[in-house]
């Protein structure tokens, strides 16, 4: 690059990458694709370096035979040389703002010299101690104050705690995205929804690609997950090189695609890797994970036991591989497939446009026209693995769905693992489909699902090959992340070299060492409907406050002449009592407040906000001397 930007910075090692896209630090967001030279073979590498060696050695060796004839051998004792101090070079900085002792909100930056890369940008799902919360995004502040620096976001795959920021992100920032070519048609998905797909600046790469910003250079590996084209990166910096991993599994008989690039993560061990960064989800369960193909074998066996009887299938929309396996199933045995819930027709209509999704024509049936098909020639796939409350599985198990309704005739299977914490929706979603008469198989019962992350055995397998100088544990809660560390451990990684880090943590190496320097804004963002960050601790107090003890409303008039009180106080109640079956407590709660507010006039009290809290405090007292509950009281005073 010619930019004088770039000629200051240190050149980043690319040897045996090819394919490199480079973008020009000076004109963000217009990648110049540029054609590395192509490779030299082994024997022009052997001819070359041969004749080079052969004659510096020549002239060298003549050198030391005339010095040996001339020079008297000496009997001293040679100085012991000081070993020279370790080479530290430009650093390299990484921020974690998501996806660190939490499950989701995935969202990393990579930055070195001026130049900064984002890697994935994901949402989280709302709990319990979130009521009326929709999604959960990272904080972006620190990328807004530093956006002059940022060269480009690159995406592991398309699942939304890796995509589901994105929309939300690029209102603010936009950027250019680079990912696979799945992950860049289901990003297209959601920011059409959003009306951003026409600024967006999408780029589709492909493993072993390499993506240059500045003073890095990206590279997408491929790995294996529960959707396809999913990839793990190699960052080649200054400092050296740092692999993050992605979410990940090996599995070995892929449905779709090669199996995760374990040659070259081999060949960038063997080169030397300054830090690994890698997925700690399964980091508590031994063994290795079962491969996908394992779902497909119990999916033929079920199908041999529906017989007669209309099969529904809940899974993730994003699990292409086990709805390619459901459809082969039913093609097999004669059933069209109908699918239910917005994001699995989204999914699947994605998945048959770019060829992830093979389906022969006419297997796929609306679902408005199940009810022509007779039950033992009909297989719905349908969202709601998870219990939701409002996704199509759920709608389904409590009558609420305009075009699925239970019988005895329905054989229903539950492909997936219940989320920590969705235990209690997955559980009542299952007694209601049992109560409608219909049989019910989940995980536990046959081998209808098999997890997306890697086991223990394969997190030491991806250790050993990359043989990383300083680890960090990523993607997981700290109980994952510090069994993951404590795998690296016995592996031989110094304590000292493990870094279990925060989010907003900034980790920094020079290539010699590598330790938390500082920290940066970090947190969570809410969004509740259209509103993005406007509601934050104070809201979300006062929304559990409601929840739990209800509201009170106090009101009183007072003539502003006389200072008599003309009407009230009345009481209206919300959530705390109903007041025809609770008349004694709220006519003496309208007498103290009558009375707080008689002497606040009596002494000439005229402060608003003093007359309020007065009846607050006094009405809040006696309610929890009563009834040991603390609702929110709010006393509002007109003036005529």
């Amino acid at each position: 690059m010619r930019n004088k930007k770039t000629n200051t910075q240190k050149k980043v090692n690319l040897d045996g990458l090819t394919n490199v896209i480079t973008i020009d630090v000076e004109q963000r967001g217009k990648p110049s694709i540029k054609n590395s030279p192509k490779p030299k073979t082994e024997a022009e590498k052997s001819r070359r370096t041969y004749r080079k060696v052969t004659k510096d050695t020549a002239v060298k060796a003549d050198s030391v035979q005339k010095k040996a004839v001339s020079k008297p051998l000496s009997t001293s004792t040679k100085k012991t040389k000081t070993p020279k101090e370790p080479q530290r070079k430009t650093p390299v900085r990484i921020i974690p703002l998501g996806g660190l002792n939490e499950i989701g909100k995935n969202f990393t930056c990579i930055e070195c010299a001026n130049d900064i890369v984002i890697v994935d940008c994901g949402m989280a799902f709302p709990d319990a101690e979130l009521p009326g919360v929709d999604i959960v995004l990272p904080d972006f502040s620190y990328v807004e104050k530093n956006i002059d620096r940022v060269r480009g976001m690159v995406i592991t795959h398309g699942h939304e705690d890796h995509i589901g920021g994105i929309p939300y992100f690029l209102r603010k920032m936009n950027i250019p995205i680079y990912a696979t070519r799945l992950t860049i048609g289901l990003i297209e998905g959601k920011l059409k929804e959003h009306g951003l797909l026409e600024s967006a600046k999408l780029n589709v790469v492909t493993p072993r690609q390499t993506v240059k910003f500045g003073c890095m250079a990206v590279e997408f590996i491929r790995v294996n997950h529960s959707i396809p084209d999913a990839c793990g990166m190699a960052f080649h910096t200054p400092a050296g090189v740092i692999v993050h991993t992605g979410d990940f599994k090996v599995d070995y008989t892929p449905i779709e695609g090669g199996i995760i690039d374990l040659a070259r993560l081999a060949e960038l061990g063997n080169k030397g890797v300054l830090a690994l960064m890698s997925d700690s989800t399964n980091a508590e369960r031994p063994g290795y994970t079962m491969t996908e193909r394992k779902v497909g074998e119990s999916f033929t066996k079920l199908f041999g036991m529906a017989d007669g009887k209309r099969i529904i299938i809940a899974t993730f929309a994003s699990n292409i591989h086990r709805i390619q396996q459901i459809v082969d199933n039913a093609v097999k045995t004669g059933r069209r497939v109908a699918v239910s819930g917005r994001s699995m027709v989204n999914v699947i209509g994605k998945s048959i446009e770019l060829g992830y999704l093979k389906v022969p024509d006419g297997i796929i049936v609306d679902i408005e026209s199940i009810n022509r098909y007779a039950p033992d020639k009909l297989v719905i796939v349908t969202t709601g693995s998870q219990g939701e409350p409002m996704s199509a599985l759920s709608r389904i198990s409590n009558g609420m769905h305009k075009q699925v309704s239970v019988t005895p005739d329905d054989f229903i299977i539950i492909s997936a693992t219940p989320i920590p914490g969705n235990e209690k929706h997955v559980t009542k979603v299952v007694n209601e489909l049992m109560k409608s008469g219909a049989e019910v198989v989940y995980e536990g019962m046959y081998e209808v699902h098999v997890s997306g992350h890697a086991c223990q055995e394969e997190l030491k397998l991806i250790l050993s090959l990359t043989k990383p100088k300083f680890f960090i544990p990523v993607h997981g809660e700290y109980k994952h992340l510090k069994k993951h560390a404590s795998l690296a451990l016995s592996l031989g990684i110094p304590e000292s070299n493990i870094i279990i880090a925060n989010i907003g943590n900034v980790i920094e190496s020079d290539g010699v060492d590598m330790k938390i320097t500082g920290t940066v804004p970090a947190g969570r963002v809410f969004v509740d409907g259209l509103g993005v960050g406007d509601v934050g601790s104070i809201v979300l107090r006062d929304r559990k406050l409601l929840a739990e003890d209800g509201l009170i409303i106090a009101v009183a008039t007072i003539d502003s002449t006389t200072n008599e009180i003309l009407s009230g106080p009345d009481i209206v109640s919300r959530g705390f009592v109903y007041v025809r079956e609770s008349e004694e407590l709220m006519t003496e709660a309208q007498k103290i407040l009558y009375d707080t507010l008689q002497s606040c006039l009596d002494s000439h009290t005229r402060e608003w906000n003093v007359m309020k809290n007065k009846m607050k405090e006094s009405l809040s007292s006696y309610i929890y001397s009563k009834t040991k509950r603390s609702p929110m009281i709010l006393p509002v005073i007109m003036e005529v």
